[in-house]
């Protein structure tokens, strides 16, 4: 058989632990910013909603005063 080289083996071993380690901050980094989307998305459409009402107030009025 092949020989193995302990410290080598010991090496591999270290850098895939310390590539766990980044991948389940990595993870937990993810579930973050996809909280933080989905509050901004429900931001963005109170704020589409307001626009919305505020611009349709004031065509309301502009036509009142406006055609009279």
């Amino acid at each position: 058989m092949s020989d193995i080289d302990p410290i080598e083996y010991g090496k591999l071993l270290s850098k895939v632990e310390l590539m766990g380690e980044k991948i389940n901050n990595m993870d937990a980094d993810i579930k973050e910013l996809l909280e933080l989307a989905n509050k901004s998305k429900g931001g963005f459409w109170m704020g589409m909603i307001i626009a919305s009402s505020v611009s349709g107030f004031i065509g309301y009025l502009s036509s009142i005063f406006l055609h009279k």
